[in-house]
Order: C-alpha cells, then structure tokens, then sequence
C-alpha cells in the first residue's frame, strides 16, 4: 500500500487532489494534512500527493504523546508523520505491542485504520452566537495576579511527587484557599501503587431545584523523570499551570449566582497513571454521574510553544456538545486558535469519557516544542501568563453558562 500525504494550508479552498482526498472515505485526517491509502493501481502519474510513503497497513500506527516523550523514549522509532502530540508511525505489531505496554504514561499506541479524523484545526473559529451576560461577567472577574500566585506557590514546593510530604503541603495549601472562597472542601484518600496519596475535592451548592454538576479538574502532582523521585520537579506548566488555572476559575466563579452544583478537583497520581481521577469516577453513585453536565480539564495551558496562541479541545463524542461551546467561546472571548480531537488520551479527562461523561481536556496546542515536561527544567520562568489566561477566559465562559442560576430552577 502507498500513502499519499497531502497539506492545505488555512487559505487554500481546495486544488482538486486535496479535494478528491478529503471527501475518500479512506482518509486519515491530521488537522492540515490528509493521509490517503492508496493500492499500487491508484493515481500513478497523477500527481495526487505531495509525498508518498509505502507501508502494510497492519504496521501504522497512531501515537498521542506528551511533549516529545515518544520520541524520547524512543528515538528509532520511524515516524511517517509528526504533529507534535499526534504521529503516525510505522512499526512491526510486535515492537507496537512491547511499547504499548511501557510502565511510563507518557503516550499512547493504537492501530491506525483509513477513515478517522485524528484531529481538526479550526484556526480562528467563527462564533455561532454572541456573548452573553453571565459569560462576560466571568471573564472580567478573572485575576491574573490571581493565577501568578498559585504558581508561585505550587513551583515552591521541591517536588510535588504525589506519595511525598511536599505534595500533601500542596495540597493542604490549595485545599484552605479554596475553603476561604466559600467551597466545602475534603482530601479523600487515594492509592498510587500500594503508597497513598490524595485528592483535593472542593464543592458549592447551587441555589436551583434541579441542579446539575459543573466540574473543574487538574492533576496537582509532578514528576522528575530524569532525576527520579528525589529530584526536583516544580512541574510549572506540568501541571502547576492547570491548578493554578482551577483556582483562579473558583476564585472568578465563587461569587456568581449559581443554580447548580460547582466542583474544583485537584488530583494526585496523575502522572503514575490517572490514579486520582480513576478513583475518584470508579466512586461516584450512579446518581452523581448522572448530574454531571461537563468536566472541564486543565493540564499544561502556560507554555506557548507557536506564534499564535492556541489551545487544543480533546475529548470524545460524548464531549461534543462541550468542545462547540468552548470553541465558540474562544471566538468570542479570546484570540486563541483553535484544534479539535476525539482522541482523548492520557489526562484526567479519560476517566471520565469511559464513564459517558462529557469531558474535555483544554491543552496549549502546540505543546510538541514543550522538552522541559517531567524534567527538572519544567520552571516557571518558561511560563506565559497571557496565554494561561487566554484559556481561563474561554473555559471561564463556559463555566458561567452552565452553573447560570435560571439553568438550575
């Protein structure tokens, strides 16, 4: 089999080959590139592709990944493609086996077969609405000064390894600030490998009759991969970042009028495997799932790796209600570009999405160039608070629509 790569830039509307390849049901979609699967009798001569590459298909493979952690780990690999968090990469089933069963949680290997839309990139999104009250609102309560604090505060810490006296500071820390807003807040317990760890749980009733739940979630750990677990790992954008953002969200959306029921869920033993977040949605009453409206995830929102600001909204079918909402909102509220996936993987969204909860991770979009994540180098001199606030904004917006007091009645 040929693969045939073809690339559309945002301007172009379409030569014919990108046309013919866009609408072939065999397709394979990376945001501005098109793989098409070809068989040795197609398109001789007929200039469909910009490259060709020949491959069995029983060896592509899709890789979503952490920064650059596949390639890391392993550096031979051949890569047919490279969009950062997503590859596509030709291996033999049973080295795609071995990897796939590696005990760091830093990417992930699946079959790849024609047909499916890795991701999309909106670019600039047009809204489908305008802005409403309640949303503005929350955006204008967002404090920067806010967010720089807690950064401060959690990249303190020399490590936030989640078994360690210095995570549970963290989250001792994060756990009275949310109680001096007004949350009711509890640190369940939770396994990490036989050792135990915690999460930080934090709720506000709404005023409403038929409240739902509204949830905010990040991983509050971090890791030193490099220099194991005694080494430093002040983890600022991975994920100080995403805590930080969830406690600023809590401090904007603390004094709204709110119908229904908000929840801050700051995790630990994210980085050994979604421990907190797996826990934490293997407990919850069939009932309790049921109230949830969205999960809103934050992991590394605070390195801005392109020109352009730009977010990733990653999540599943189930979330995609969720991700039009956030992309509109980032149209109206924010300069960010936009992409899409429905291949979630490897935050504390996936719990949830197994469990058919709508839940979206928001990420910086082009975090393939973040190299410092999981290393001693992950500091917050490297940190763009502009952009963290960017995303604060649209997931801000969200927020206010669905915890809007006339929603809950």
């Amino acid at each position: 089999m040929r693969l045939a790569f073809l690339t559309q830039t945002e301007n172009d509307q379409g030569t014919a080959r990108t046309s013919r390849a866009a609408t072939d049901p065999r397709a394979i979609v990376f945001g501005d590139t098109i793989v098409l699967p070809l068989d040795d009798t197609e398109g001789e001569g007929a200039d469909l592709s910009v490259a060709e590459r020949r491959v069995a298909p029983e060896d592509l493979y899709l890789v979503v990944q952490k920064g650059r952690l596949f390639q890391h780990h392993h550096p031979d690999a051949p890569v047919l493609l490279d969009k950062g968090r997503f590859l596509l990469v030709e291996l033999p089933a049973a080295r795609a086996q071995a990897i796939g069963h590696s005990d760091k949680p830093c990417f992930t290997i699946d079959a790849l077969q024609p047909g499916r839309t890795v991701y999309r990139s909106l670019g600039r999104p047009q809204a489908r609405r305008g802005r409403s009250a309640h949303a503005s609102a929350a955006v204008e309560r967002l404090s920067e000064e806010t967010f720089g604090e807690a950064i401060r505060t959690l990249t303190g810490f020399p490590t936030r390894l989640s078994t360690s006296a210095h995570f549970r500071a963290a989250a001792d820390w994060a756990g009275e600030r949310l109680r001096g807003l007004g949350f009711d807040v509890s640190q369940p317990c939770i396994d990490v490998s036989g050792k135990t760890s915690r999460n930080v749980q934090a709720d506000r009733v709404g005023k409403g009759t038929a409240r739902r739940l509204v949830l905010v979630t990040a991983h509050l750990d971090s890791v030193n991969h490099q220099g194991g677990p005694d080494s430093p790992a002040p983890g600022a954008d991975d994920n100080a970042s995403g805590s930080a953002g969830a406690l600023t969200l809590a401090s904007a959306l603390a004094g709204m009028d709110a119908g229904h029921d908000f929840r801050i869920l700051l995790f630990g033993g994210e980085e050994q495997g979604l421990h907190g977040s797996t826990q934490h949605v293997a407990g919850l009453p069939a009932s309790e799932r049921r109230r949830i409206s969205c999960v809103i995830n934050m992991d590394m929102i605070a390195v801005r790796n392109a020109a352009a600001p730009s977010v990733l909204l990653e999540g599943a079918p189930v979330s995609s209600g969720l991700i039009d909402a956030l992309a509109d909102a980032a149209a109206l509220h924010t300069t960010l570009r936009v992409e899409t996936s429905l291949s979630p993987f490897d935050s504390d969204h996936v719990p949830f999405i197994r469990a058919d909860i709508p839940a979206v991770l928001t990420i910086e979009g082009a975090d393939r160039a973040n190299i410092s994540v999981h290393t001693a180098q992950d500091t917050p001199d490297r940190l763009d608070h502009g952009l963290a606030m960017e995303i604060l904004q649209m997931n801000a917006a969200v927020l206010a629509e669905q915890l809007d007091a006339q929603a809950g009645t």
